[in-house]
């Protein structure tokens, strides 16, 4: 009796420990769902168009969308707006925002 019990454990512990068992679904998962790999998202090009300081409202114009301290566009969220710069989080990630630097002007002789 104590052969065929220790043959059923080698049996068990055979079954538990072949690729087939660690390839079974997680039971708790729903039906028909799929594990997602983590990757990093790509850092989207976002441009600011301009800055708008006032003594009531900060306004930043990013993407060609007006938004204030605080407001939210296509998962971009304004954190602070500065004269030089916004900050953002964009996909949950901190981001700091620089505007385009304005062409040099010549003068003619």
């Amino acid at each position: 009796m104590t052969i065929r019990l220790t043959w059923q454990r080698v049996m068990i512990l055979a079954l538990l420990a072949s690729p087939a068992a660690h390839g079974l679904q997680d039971p708790t998962r729903p039906p028909g769902s799929v594990a997602q790999s983590v990757s990093a998202a790509p850092v989207r090009d976002l441009h600011i168009g301009s800055i708008l300081l006032g003594s009531q409202r900060r306004v930043a114009v990013i993407g060609g969308v007006a938004l204030q301290e605080g407001d939210s566009h296509d998962g971009v969220r304004v954190r602070r707006i500065y004269k030089d710069r916004v900050e953002v989080t964009d996909r949950g990630q901190p981001r700091v925002l620089y505007p385009e630097p304005l062409p040099q002007v010549r003068r003619t002789p």
